[in-house]
């Protein structure tokens, strides 16, 4: 079935649970872990800036969804209420509530996992994809360190000290460098995904539960301004904002500094081997900062 509707826009949600979603990253099947309070009371509002249904535009509109869930959410049995904006005129509360209630279906797919295999396939919903298989590319979409100057932020976005970036590149064998802003550093991972394509443009991969196996070094004495990697053929530099551009400025600069200050290069000789070496990778552009990946071949530093 053909999807009807498109919505653009900003997205809100919160519950009552001690930890960032547990029905999502269940251990075994997912929706299976039990809220950490017995019970979970969510709630989720919607703004949309462009959208629509058919022919009915639902530019500027809200919606908020409130629910409550008696156990793990896959048991069923949940409670919810839709609040469409009180400026929907008639077609446009139909509309949104056929969209917020899932009877119009939407874009969320559900895949079957083959970790034997490394596949992932389609099963739902019924497109002319049919049983499309992609090969898994297993990697963590938000990891990091506590943020500088005593700021709470959402794991909904990232910054100088990591978060949400999901960057296909972070996969395991990977070294990550991040700055520490605080005392102990305070690492935190999560979202896995089993694949995603660059950018995450739908604002999902295919999210899974896994188990996560990393070493924490501490290098005495090192300062860095922005997340750095490398991997058997790359160092790379990581720059998160908005809008894309100044996210690449972020890592541009970054790079900069790490070939003076580690390769010994001056901005000269650095800025030359950039600008006909340098390559880009596209990290998340569907969250509130966008991720840029400033990459060099080692091979091209090897001898320096």
């Amino acid at each position: 079935m053909a999807v009807r509707w498109q919505l653009s826009g900003s997205y809100f949600e919160n519950c009552s649970c001690d930890v960032v979603c547990p029905c999502l990253l269940s251990t075994k099947a997912q929706l299976t872990s039990r809220p950490t309070k017995g019970v979970c009371d969510v709630g989720l509002v919607f703004h949309i800036d462009t959208g629509s249904y058919d022919d009915i535009r639902l530019d500027g509109l809200s919606v908020a969804l409130v629910a409550r869930a008696p156990g793990p959410m896959a048991d069923g049995n949940l409670s919810a209420a839709a609040y469409i904006d009180e400026r929907a005129d008639d077609r446009q509360t139909a509309a949104l509530g056929a969209i917020f209630t899932g009877a119009e279906g939407g874009p969320m797919a559900e895949w079957q996992m083959d970790v034997e295999r490394g596949t992932a396939t389609l099963i739902a919903p019924a497109t002319k994809l049919g049983k499309l298989e992609l090969a898994l590319a297993p990697m963590l979409g938000c990891f990091g360190v506590a943020p500088p100057r005593g700021q709470a932020i959402s794991t909904a976005t990232s910054g100088e000290h990591g978060g949400n970036m999901d960057y296909r590149g972070f996969v395991a064998g990977v070294t990550v460098y991040f700055p520490v802003f605080v005392p102990g550093a305070l690492i935190h991972v999560g979202d896995g995904h089993a694949i995603q394509g660059d950018g995450e443009i739908v604002g999902t991969g295919i999210e899974i539960s896994m188990d996560v196996q990393f070493t924490a070094r501490l290098i005495k004495g090192k300062r860095i301004g922005w997340p750095r990697g490398e991997n058997a053929e790359y160092i790379f530099t990581v720059g998160n904002a908005r809008p894309l551009d100044q996210a690449l400025q972020h890592a541009t600069t970054e790079m900069l500094r790490w070939l003076e200050a580690d390769y010994g290069l001056d901005k000269v000789s650095a800025s030359i081997l950039l600008g006909q070496a340098v390559e880009y990778d596209l990290g998340n552009v569907y969250d509130p900062a966008y991720t840029m990946v400033c990459k060099l071949r080692k091979n091209l530093i090897a001898d320096l």
